[in-house]
């Protein structure tokens, strides 16, 4: 009779396996907080909706973004100590090894695309 050796049932495995992704998870969700934002992160990009009228931040991938100023169509944020202006469809922005994105800027919130820079 073929037995699994003990200790590696397909049911532990399958345990382990969960466990390793929730730690995953919860490693990735650690990684970010915010404060008058909303963050929905991924591995490599996170999408930040900032709350306008208030002092609204983020730390994403180690870096804090934060909401400077809208004016109009042009967004002022800080990422990683430098300011930068975006606006709505505009190439992505360089700074601290990410490539930032304006996504939509409403009456109540601004949306920001962050995304870690391949290399």
């Amino acid at each position: 009779m073929n037995r699994p050796p003990a200790g590696k049932t397909p049911r532990t495995r399958k345990l382990v396996g969960l466990l390793a992704g929730l730690a995953l998870g919860t490693a990735l969700l650690a990684g970010c907080s915010s404060e008058g934002a909303s963050t929905n992160c991924g591995l490599d990009a996170c999408t930040v909706t900032f709350d306008r009228g208030v002092e609204a931040n983020a730390n994403i991938f180690g870096v804090e973004a934060k909401l400077v100023g809208v004016q109009n169509d042009q967004v002022t944020l800080d990422i990683a100590g430098e300011q930068l202006t975006l606006t709505v469809g505009q190439q992505a922005a360089e700074v601290g090894g990410l490539g930032v994105t304006l996504d939509s800027v409403t009456d109540s919130q601004v949306a920001v695309r962050i995304a870690r820079n391949p290399g």
